[in-house]
């Protein structure tokens, strides 16, 4: 009897698509912070501070996360961890 030809084997081909379906729904619910420029994330940190998530102190010249209490001397820095600080609680609130 001859040895079968993996590449000609398909009976793993299901498990390949569900490992890539799987894959894509990861991507999917991650955050993209890397598109993140100056403008855009002055406009949050803005929108923070006006929601009081966020308190300037301006003689430190530093930005405080209150919920975190970490301290930021980058508006592009806050803004990103705001986005990853923000999916972690509602992964953790979906896991619920």
């Amino acid at each position: 009897m001859a040895t079968p030809d993996l590449h000609d084997d398909t009976s793993a081909d299901y498990e390949q698509f569900e490992k890539e379906l799987l894959a894509q729904d990861r991507d999917a619910a991650r955050v993209d912070t890397a598109d993140i420029d100056d403008t855009m994330a002055r406009s949050v940190v803005d929108d923070l501070v006006d929601a009081d998530v966020v308190t300037p102190v301006p003689e430190d010249r530093v930005l405080v996360h209150e919920p975190s209490s970490t301290v930021f001397d980058s508006a592009t820095q806050l803004a990103v961890f705001h986005q990853g600080w923000t999916a972690a609680c509602n992964a953790d609130v979906e896991a619920e």
